[in-house]
């Protein structure tokens, strides 16, 4: 009986733990971590470390008609939402790349703000891009796409000794996310939204039943012998 009760002991969850146990951290509900991606209230902090080659986007900058694939309708579509209602382009966007139903609006109104704002006072979409382009870097994070300063180095054979060190080529990279969504920003969010939709299905669809309804069929009244 004395080693079943000091077993209970041990194992009680009530008990408080021993000095010497490390607890877990605490979990910050304004924190949260995407493939290996540490996120802060939506924007990406870091990147997982690692020397796997990275691979190249599913289709160019100014490829705005996309690809005669599967996805051709889509990418048609894409073109369209970046050309008339980029707003709504960047929510299903980022409600893609947090695959949770609801990021929708918490992401579309903001940038609509700040697109109207923009264009009242300074006459073009000047202050959105500022807002939208934390959500290219999560996407070449989450999915080790190769960026535009990697991919000038690359082509030109310069500034190889920075490309080389992981951290201040990351600092570059978001640079010139920066800069691609502030002199190219509908051409950026309709790449993302190419991008993500052959990599991500609509959140909406996760988990979803389809239910399909039957019409009765045509009953005939019998008499009774």
């Amino acid at each position: 009986m004395g080693a079943a009760d000091e077993h209970h002991e041990e194992a009680s969850p009530l008990l408080a733990p021993p000095a010497d146990e490390k607890l877990p951290p605490a979990q910050d509900p304004a924190k949260g971590c995407a493939d290996g991606v540490p996120v802060v209230m939506g924007e990406p902090v870091a990147a997982p470390a690692g020397d796997a080659p990275r691979d190249s986007w599913d289709s160019g900058i100014l490829s705005c008609l996309g690809r005669n694939d599967d996805f051709c309708s889509s990418d048609l579509e894409v073109c369209l939402l970046g050309s008339v209602a980029p707003c709504v382009l960047y929510g299903s966007n980022v409600e893609r790349l947090a695959a949770a139903p609801g990021t929708f609006a918490n992401s579309c109104l903001p940038y609509t703000g700040l697109y109207m704002l923009g264009n009242s006072l300074f006459g073009w979409n000047c202050l959105a891009p500022w807002f939208s382009h934390p959500t290219r870097t999560a996407i070449r994070r989450r999915y080790n796409l190769e960026g535009s300063f990697e991919a000038f180095t690359r082509q030109c054979g310069c500034c190889r000794g920075l490309a080389e060190d992981e951290e201040r080529r990351e600092h570059l990279e978001v640079a010139c996310d920066l800069a691609t969504h502030y002199f190219c920003h509908p051409c950026a969010l309709c790449q993302e939204g190419r991008e993500l939709r052959r990599r991500v299905p609509h959140p909406g669809f996760y988990g979803r039943s389809v239910v399909v309804m039957m019409p009765p069929t045509e009953q005939t009244m019998g008499r009774a012998m």
